[in-house]
Formats: structure tokens, C-alpha cells, sequence
């Protein structure tokens, strides 16, 4: 399988606020709209999509119908710590402060109105046992 396109979607009750919560905190934008599923392209780089369904429509198959749980979506960025204050500044939670991590992450967690964690991580140089995890090519700087 040759893969020519990979992102999330998240099932909500509430397509519209969901997907404005993304565009409105996230730079996303939307590039379909429907009353049932928008797709958001980020406005920054058009390769990084979201897409935002209800949970009970009828492509959904029985079995899958329902809210999102046990999701992380991650969030690399340039500057973790210029997301930290707009994020802050625009009243969102903040699960998780903002902190640095030995295992290669500067990074603060938030959540959309589903409860759909967000880790937003600008990577750093791992310390102490982290690494000799990495590969040589993936370890961060």
C-alpha cells in the first residue's frame, strides 16, 4: 500500500465548535464543510490535516459510532513556548505545564472541547538514559 495522505479524525456530537476550535487556536482552515464533516488543512503547511465528523453518521459503521477516547494528538512546533502564552492568552486548559522533559521534549498538553488531549512539543536534546534510545538520525539536537 502506497500511502498518499495520513491524518486523524475526530468524532464529535459537535462538528461546527470542534472545528472551530481548531481553526480559531490551531491555524487551521477549512477546506470542505458539511453539517456532518469539515477538513482542515493547517494554514501553514497544507501536508497537515484534520478532519472533524459526527460520530453517528452513516458512514460510521455501527460498531464505530460514538466520541473520540484515548487520543493524543501531537503538535510539533517551532516555538513551544510562543504556544504556551497563546494558548494560555486565549483561555484554553492547560492539562499538562509547560515543562522540559529528559526524554527529548520541551512541551505543554491542552484539550479541545471533546476532551481530545493536545500535546504541543518542540523537541530538545534528551539527557541521561534517552540517549542511546534514539537512532542516531532521530534523536533530537
Amino acid at each position: 500500500m502506497k500511502t498518499t495522505s495520513y491524518y486523524p479524525v475526530i468524532m464529535t456530537d459537535d462538528v461546527a465548535g470542534t472545528a472551530a476550535f481548531y481553526v480559531d487556536n490551531f491555524r487551521f482552515k477549512p477546506v470542505f464543510e458539511a453539517d456532518w464533516y469539515v477538513h482542515l488543512t493547517s494554514s501553514e503547511d497544507r501536508r497537515v490535516n484534520l478532519a472533524i465528523l459526527d460520530g453517528n453518521h452513516e458512514t460510521v459503521p455501527e460498531a464505530g459510532r460514538g466520541r473520540v477516547s484515548g487520543l493524543i494528538l501531537n503538535f510539533e512546533v517551532r516555538d513551544v513556548d510562543a504556544e504556551h502564552d497563546k494558548a494560555v492568552a486565549a483561555g484554553l486548559p492547560i492539562l499538562h505545564s509547560l515543562r522540559d522533559e529528559a526524554f527529548g521534549q520541551r512541551h505543554f498538553i491542552t484539550a479541545d472541547p471533546n476532551g481530545v488531549l493536545i500535546d504541543i512539543i518542540t523537541p530538545i536534546a534528551p539527557t541521561g538514559e534517552f540517549v542511546e534510545q534514539y537512532s542516531d538520525e532521530a534523536r533530537p539536537a
